[in-house]
């Protein structure tokens, strides 16, 4: 990956593995996956690896291309709901829509990896999607307060979710996921077990990106079967 770029280009499984003997883990994920995208481990790699992987899926889709948008503008109302400024996140609904739309100009995976690693942009894309997820969370507090820790729902979306460069939880996962009617497939290489766990949010779901779980760290995973 180089030293600039958040999202790089696609790679070989095992540039994730440099020097190590490939264990069991290791060989059930070459087996599945053909190539990975890295994501910068900068405490935003979730919601940036969702963006790209997201957007990847739909790119050569005018009409998925075109709900995403619509759906991006809706999104207008669960911010008003949670008690928004329009202030606080008109500019970073807007450059989601602009890359939406240049997305929709250009079908090409270069643009979109071009915008993602403009830092300005991506950034801004990061934050949109952190006070959706917190929008979400406060509009369906009822339910998603008993899994939050914090002394309120507020203080944690505050603090630890609209916050830049804090690390994601699965709570946040299943809020965004939900916001954004995206169905997502976590791989997770933690724990002790042989063998990988998969993930799918929410459950039953047919997921429209795969994400790569290792270390607190998220990176973009392709099945072998997709070209």
């Amino acid at each position: 990956m180089e030293a600039d770029s958040l999202v790089s280009c696609r790679e070989d499984i095992s540039s994730l593995f440099p020097g190590l003997t490939p264990g069991a883990k290791y060989k059930d994920l070459n087996s599945q996956f053909s190539s990975v995208r890295q994501v910068r481990g900068d405490g935003n790699c979730f919601y940036r690896a969702l963006c790209f992987a997201h957007l990847e899926s739909v790119l050569h889709n005018a009409r998925a291309l075109q709900r995403f948008k619509e759906k991006i503008i809706q999104t207008c109302k669960a911010f008003s709901s949670a008690g928004f400024d329009e202030s606080s996140f008109k500019h970073h609904l807007n450059a989601v829509v602009y890359v939406v739309e240049q997305c929709r100009a250009d079908e090409h995976e270069d643009r979109l990896l071009q915008l993602i690693n403009d830092h300005l942009t991506s950034d801004s894309m990061v934050q949109y999607l952190r006070l959706l997820t917190s929008a979400h969370l406060q509009n369906h507090a009822d339910f998603f307060r008993n899994f939050v820790e914090s002394p309120n729902l507020q203080v944690y979306c505050r603090q630890e979710v609209e916050a830049m460069a804090m690390e994601c939880d699965h709570v946040d996962i299943l809020a965004l996921s939900q916001a954004l009617d995206i169905c997502i497939h976590i791989v997770s290489m933690e724990g002790d077990e042989q063998h990988l766990a998969h993930h799918i949010i929410p459950e039953g779901g047919e997921p429209s990106l795969h994400l790569l779980y290792q270390t607190s760290h998220y990176n973009i995973l392709y099945p072998r079967h997709q070209h």
